[in-house]
């Protein structure tokens, strides 16, 4: 608090933004000062690991468990306290509903007790503007086109400004990051899936099997069916037989990513010709993918369009992209009254 109280005897109030992130299993706090990140905390669950995917009421359990916990280390970080907000900013939706609920009464609770503005948040879009949370070099050009590919959610979005974003693409059913999180499993692999599929597929031939890749109307992808057909490619392959599915493991697993991956990146490709939009943006979770990264960088390296990532940890589920998003609509007068509830799913566009 050294900092702020040196800030108010020169005269000038700083603006202290705390962001909390509780949409799935991460329960998550962040600090912006002016803008930027002075803390950014994230706590993990580990009780989801035995069941091999996140179990709702054990997810809103331990956000119950973790929440002071994680908001009392950013604030300690960011050597603030309450006293010192501004606003405070939280995940709306979408998410694990029960999970959100935790999150948002917290932040109601807090925001009522400290008269300050609450502001709810919508997670996607937040992932978006993760591009302009500072310290990451240039971030895309507005306006840009934005893939947002994560475990619940896959789109592509048009974003004119932090306000104003279209989705003109989404998945019809399952999200890229749950068709990898299913294909680890089925490899017998731990979840979270998504980053042993990658660390497996550097040593296979992806190649070697293959997999449909579904093709939708306009600019929406499916993922549903290659998870089935994965599915009974791994029996195919494996005959039930661990040895053989140890074996084939590595190929099966480049096999699903390059599926995966390729579907992500036309589409994308298609987007940049349809609208003709030449910057484009990756977001959430799955894109600290490396293959998605290294084919995304080298379809830009035509020199046709360009190509943004957000640092990895702001590309995860995090506060800070919470508290970034807040920032922007509390500067537009945009604040949520203290009834305000949360959704799960998104809003229909």
């Amino acid at each position: 608090m050294a900092k702020l109280a040196a800030d108010l005897e020169r005269g000038s109030t700083p603006e202290v933004v705390l962001g909390i992130e509780s949409s799935c299993d991460d329960t998550a706090a962040a600090v912006l000062v002016d803008g930027h990140v002075r803390a950014n905390v994230v706590a993990g669950q580990e009780v989801h690991r035995r069941w091999g995917g996140v179990v709702p009421e054990l997810a809103s359990r331990a956000h119950q468990e973790n929440l002071v916990p994680v908001v009392h280390e950013a604030m300690r970080l960011a050597n603030i306290g309450p006293s010192d907000l501004t606003a405070v900013a939280f995940t709306q939706g979408p998410g694990l509903i029960g999970a959100l609920l935790v999150g948002a009464c917290f932040a109601r609770s807090l925001a009522q007790a400290l008269s300050v503005p609450l502001i709810a948040v919508d997670h996607l879009q937040a992932h978006v503007l993760a591009h302009f949370i500072p310290g990451q070099g240039k971030s895309p050009e507005l306006p840009f086109l934005n893939l947002t590919v994560s475990g619940g959610h896959t789109r592509l979005v048009l974003v004119r400004s932090a306000l104003d974003m279209q989705v003109i693409g989404t998945t019809r059913d399952d999200a890229a990051g749950e068709a990898f999180d299913k294909g680890a499993k089925l490899l017998g692999l731990d979840y979270p899936g998504g980053p042993l599929i990658d660390r497996w597929a550097r040593e296979g031939d992806p190649k070697r099997y293959a997999l449909p890749t579904p093709r939708m109307d306009g600019l929406d992808m499916s993922f549903s069916g290659v998870k089935t057909a994965f599915r009974d490619l791994v029996q195919s392959v494996s005959g039930g037989d661990p040895e053989r599915l140890n074996e084939e493991r590595a190929h099966l697993a480049a096999t699903l990513q390059n599926t995966i991956v390729k579907i992500l990146v036309e589409r994308t490709k298609e987007a940049v010709e349809r609208t003709g939009c030449t910057r484009v943006g990756v977001s959430g979770g799955v894109s600290v993918n490396s293959a998605l990264r290294s084919e995304m960088l080298r379809a830009a390296d035509t020199g046709e369009w360009s190509v943004h990532f957000p640092r990895p940890e702001y590309c995860t589920d995090n506060a800070a992209m919470i508290a970034t998003a807040g920032r922007f609509l509390l500067h537009a007068g945009i604040v949520a009254p203290l009834d305000v509830v949360p959704h799960a799913r998104p809003p229909k566009v």
